[in-house]
């Protein structure tokens, strides 16, 4: 009696943990469902006639033909979406590897040596971040203009040459004080500088926080909008954030289905590029270096 009682508990705890389980599954996939359904929506209609898109919500697609991804590629005027997304390519990947660079040189520095007025310099830097972006817009165009930086990508490329952002420089100096300092005396004491210590030594270890700083970076620049309508001018040179957008000002009605056409393709770049370093994203928002 006694063993059978066991089982019979033992078998009403995996029935309620399964049941719990199954509860938790279900809610966790219909939440999923309804944040991703947007997205879903906007495929879809990429592939619907334009009268027909907003009266219906469904996110199966009446069928899979390319027309529409033709039609809007071939963009505004005499510039076709080819030229927008090499504007875009030309402003993301120089700043994205720039920003890695100079942020993680200035993160050494403030990570392993000892200068005159450090903390105070840190202090400053991570005051920075607690600056609204729109209190600089005034100071920053008028400082570009005086250079002749206006209608041209400098204003993004040469920030990022000088570590233009705090919050790279901070995470990346988080991550250097949680790797032992016996890794850099043991290379001191095989005859490595301070440069060739941090790119043989500290560099792969550095990975996972280098790539979420790249991944931050590209989206982030990628999907900007003040910017670029700030200080770009020219439509040859517009970005496909200010591409998209300006697709909606030709004409009363908007060809919606083109708009959400390359709306999607201009998304999957950052997407895939997300998937492609997930790993080592995660990998870097959630650790400090190494442990043990």
């Amino acid at each position: 009696m006694e063993r059978s009682s066991t089982l019979a508990r033992k078998t009403q705890h995996k029935v309620k943990n399964g049941l719990r389980l199954a509860v938790t599954y279900l809610f966790l996939g219909l939440l999923g469902l309804v944040m991703v359904y947007p997205l879903l929506w906007m495929v879809a209609s990429s592939f619907k006639e334009n009268k027909g898109i907003f009266n219906s919500i469904s996110i199966i697609p009446p069928s899979l033909s390319l027309e529409h991804y033709i039609e809007g590629w071939k963009g505004v005027g005499e510039y076709t979406f080819t030229t927008f997304f090499t504007n875009t390519f030309s402003i993301v990947i120089p700043s994205t590897v720039f920003i890695i660079v100079s942020c993680l040189l200035v993160a050494y520095g403030f990570a392993r040596f000892e200068f005159p007025m450090k903390k105070f310099l840190f202090t400053a830097m991570m005051a920075t971040l607690m600056l609204p972006s729109a209190v600089i817009i005034i100071p920053r165009y008028m400082l570009f203009k005086q250079f002749g930086w206006l209608d041209t990508y400098l204003p993004f490329i040469v920030p990022a040459m000088f570590a233009g952002n705090s919050f790279f420089i901070f995470q990346l100096v988080q991550f250097f004080r949680g790797i032992p300092r016996e890794l850099d005396e043991a290379a001191s004491i095989d005859g490595c500088g301070s440069f060739r210590t941090l790119v043989r030594i500290l560099m792969p270890l550095c990975k996972p926080a280098l790539v979420s700083v790249g991944l931050f970076n590209f989206i982030w620049t990628w999907n900007a909008f003040m910017d670029p309508l700030i200080y770009i001018s020219s439509v040859k040179k517009y970005p496909l954030s200010l591409a998209l957008r300006m697709t909606l000002d030709l004409g009363s009605a908007a060809a919606w289905n083109e708009i959400f056409a390359m709306s999607v393709l201009s998304i999957l770049p950052p997407v895939l590029l997300f998937f492609a370093g997930q790993k080592y994203f995660i990998q870097g928002i959630s650790t400090s270096g190494l442990k043990g």
